[in-house]
């Protein structure tokens, strides 16, 4: 039986206001998993009406009804890991490995948005005139929009929401059209079941045609205040210049070229170990995905023979088997994307080392690559799938070099026996995050987690989001009256 969601707007379940739906199809059987109201800009203005109306209220709740509610969020969320799974594996051909850290690392931000409630909320300065009491005072900003994408989807569509609403802000969500029960619906419904007032937070799905008009629609609403955008780059550009233009600021998590760096003082067997993993968890639909692996010319002879040899092992297949390792993309059309990548590269002049051809349905092969250059697509292209471009290096400068050619800045693994040295590397390479003696992938709730160039301004996670969703205001108290000079 197909599932059906209607928009979530001011604590109800409603159908677009044009009555129309759209399906969302499971990316390994091709067939409709489920039905959601396909909304317009009225709905997204209905939506805007809501959380408006919400706002004074909920910015007023005390901090300790606040907190009580992310709470009990994570609760309910740890508790729903298999339906999460169920969803996931529909919605976005998800594993249930993944859908379970998805799970874990969600209610992680859930508790750590509780302990931002009761975080310091600004700061006593030091005036010029001892007779006045001058603070700094951060408040919430009002209506935020935010936008949920597909590939993390219980981890980024917690993230859309947790900081602003724990700032006391509240939101409207635009889920993705690829996993919109994942990253919108089940996350508004555990919240919701925790006690969530009506209208603090709301849901308006679309229709994929509608998305740019639905985007533009809820940036400009004069009620949003601020924006919350994960996704990628090229469609991020098309955001923050919709909020630029009309004066609000937002947060910009985007796309990466990461690279996984292994140091000659590597060791080799591990280093194979985490770049598998950065490469191919998800079937690499991680914004944080090693693309490139830049290995140091004296380990490559080695590294390569055992890289590629544990890569065609990796087994593939549907989400719901137990022993999948890469599983579908999200659809069809992004595993025939990142076959026309590979078929650009091997065309002038890469070489395959394992995988490439044609994908099956969504799922493409594990695929690494060697001799991949500056003209090929795949040189600055995010590949954004199971496929990766193995690099060799003689020194750290030419290391630094290539992990930095790139727009992108969002993480980097350097793999080193010797963290002085990996230290050092680290400190050389331009991004917004960095792991020495791991790899690229990681993300903890506490922490301030974004992107640097291409990938993105502004940080989540920890105080960082909640002063990204938040409004800082010069405040003073005088003592005593004030001598005016006329």
């Amino acid at each position: 039986m197909t599932v059906h969601r209607d928009l979530f707007i001011g604590g109800q379940d409603v159908p677009a206001a044009s009555g129309r739906t759209a399906e969302d199809h499971n990316p390994y059987t091709g067939e409709v998993y489920a039905t959601v109201a396909a909304g317009g800009p009225e709905d997204v203005r209905r939506a805007v009406a809501a959380a408006d109306a919400a706002f004074p209220s909920w910015a007023a709740t005390g901090p300790a009804e606040r907190r009580a509610v992310f709470l009990k969020a994570a609760d309910i969320l740890d508790s729903r890991g298999e339906e999460a799974a169920t969803v996931m594996a529909q919605e976005a051909g998800g594993s249930r490995p993944w859908a379970l850290f998805n799970v874990q690392l969600a209610s992680g931000m859930l508790r750590e948005a509780a302990a931002a409630v009761t975080a310091p909320q600004g700061e006593v300065l030091t005036p010029q005139d001892d007779g006045t009491l001058s603070l700094a005072v951060r408040e919430p900003v009002g209506v935020v929009a935010a936008f949920a994408p597909w590939n993390a989807p219980v981890i980024l569509g917690t993230r859309a929401v947790a900081a602003p609403l724990a700032a006391g802000n509240t939101v409207v969500v635009k889920p993705s059209e690829d996993a919109p029960l994942a990253c919108g619906y089940f996350v508004a419904d555990v919240l919701r079941e925790a006690g969530l007032p009506d209208g603090v937070l709301n849901v308006v799905s679309n229709a994929p045609e509608d998305a740019a008009e639905v985007a533009a629609t809820l940036v400009a609403e004069p009620a949003v205040r601020a924006v919350n955008f994960t996704g990628s780059t090229g469609v991020g550009r098309l955001i923050g210049n919709l909020a630029a233009q009309h004066l609000k600021p937002a947060v910009l998590e985007l796309g990466g070229k990461n690279s996984v760096i292994v140091l000659d003082d590597a060791d080799v067997d591990y280093a194979v170990d985490a770049a598998t993993f950065a490469v191919f968890m998800n079937a690499g639909q991680i914004c944080m995905s090693g693309d490139r692996i830049l290995v140091h010319a004296a380990l490559a002879e080695e590294f390569t023979e055992k890289f590629t040899a544990k890569v065609a092992s990796l087994p593939h297949g549907g989400p719901a088997e137990p022993a999948t390792v890469i599983g579908p993309m999200v659809n069809a059309a992004s595993a025939e994307r990142v076959a026309a990548l590979v078929r650009d590269a091997v065309g002038k002049g890469a070489e395959v080392l394992t995988g490439g051809g044609a994908p099956e349905n969504a799922v493409h092969p594990a695929t690494v690559l060697t001799g991949v250059t500056p003209g090929m697509e795949l040189y600055h292209g995010e590949a954004f799938g199971p496929v990766c471009a193995i690099a060799t290096f003689t020194d750290d400068n030419e290391a630094v070099a290539l992990a930095n050619d790139t727009e992108h800045g969002l993480t980097c693994g350097i793999i080193t026996e010797n963290g002085t040295h990996g230290l050092a590397v680290a400190r050389r390479i331009r991004t917004g995050i960095v792991h020495v003696g791991d790899q690229s992938v990681a993300d903890e709730p506490q922490v301030p987690f974004g992107g640097f160039k291409a990938s993105g301004y502004g940080r989540f996670g920890g105080r960082w989001g909640i002063e990204a969703f938040s409004n800082t205001r010069w405040v003073t108290l005088a003592t005593r009256h004030a001598h005016y000079p006329f």
